[in-house]
């Protein structure tokens, strides 16, 4: 017995390396996991690494541009780019990460009943199907509008644009986890359906819905920002990638640099994370090519 555990553990410690080698030998996840990283550093470290306030107002500086005091120029008010973009790295990093994993989990929850409930199946489902019919960057200003322009609102917003698609996508995997043999051997032996849901299917589901979440967290990023552009996400002077968007579009012949470096950082950000999306799919599933 001792050796049949000790051979599962080495087989799962050979299975863990060769992963980890396919994962680093595909340059595109390797430099996706780069920038991720780099973007939640340079994000938690804003205030030891930005001279300036980002909300500190300076109108003899306004509109200056790239220099050694203020490395990206500084903006309509004269406050500084550079400062506002990593503060606004937080605010986009905190929006997409609460969003992803917030859906995801609601996304499992849901998926979950609705698979093993014929009766939440017709009715989770149609709510979802209801809220996919509406383009979620409609869907998600007419919910600002309705509960106002707040970071907290954008989260709420975005949540429910995201969780149909992670239902969706979590009911599909249990209906196909809920046909296998060792689920039927579980209903045979009299275990419990929430036993069987949350010990023995939930786990089972997890590896797709984390890849989604990824993507989910690129995307809530883009609409964040969209939002923001637009006046119905993170309210002015909250230093967002939006916001300073929105700010910079009036002058963009004048100050290039207040629509260049956020846009630069957004881009970046979300091609990361889309790269990081596709190695760790390619991690979690060895059958991937």
């Amino acid at each position: 017995m001792g050796d049949m555990e000790e051979l599962k553990k080495r087989l799962e410690k050979e299975q863990r390396e060769i992963r980890i080698r396919k994962f680093t030998k595909n340059k595109a996840s390797v430099f996706g996991l780069v920038v991720v990283t780099v973007m939640i550093l340079l994000a938690v470290l804003a205030p030891l690494i930005c001279r300036y306030d980002p909300l500190a107002l300076d109108v003899k500086r306004r509109l200056q541009g790239c220099s050694a005091d203020h490395w990206f120029g500084t903006d309509t008010m004269g406050r500084d780019v550079f400062a506002r973009v990593l503060y606004g790295a937080r605010i986009s990093l905190t929006v997409g990460f609460t969003v992803g994993i917030t859906a995801g989990i609601a996304g499992i929850i849901i998926g979950l009943y609705a698979s093993t409930n014929k009766v939440a199946d017709n009715i989770l489902m149609r709510i979802c199907d209801g809220l996919k019919a509406i383009p979620s960057t409609l869907l998600a200003i007419t919910l600002m509008t309705v509960l106002g322009a707040d970071i907290k609102n954008v989260i709420i917003s975005l949540i429910v644009v995201n969780i149909p698609n992670m239902a969706r996508l979590a009911r599909g995997q249990a209906l196909v986890v809920k046909e296998q043999t060792y689920i039927e051997a579980m209903r045979c032996l009299g275990a419990k359906k929430s036993r069987i849901m949350w010990k023995h299917m939930a786990p089972n589901i997890l590896s797709p819905i984390i890849v989604q979440v990824t993507f989910v967290f690129a995307s809530s990023i883009i609409t964040e920002a969209a939002l923001s552009f637009l006046g119905a996400g993170v309210p002015a002077p909250a230093p967002s990638w939006g916001n300073i968007l929105n700010e910079g579009k009036s002058v963009i012949y004048n100050a290039w640099w207040m629509v260049v470096f956020p846009g630069i950082f957004t881009a970046v950000t979300v091609l990361g994370l889309n790269l990081l999306g596709d190695g760790i799919r390619d991690f979690i599933d060895p059958m991937s090519n």
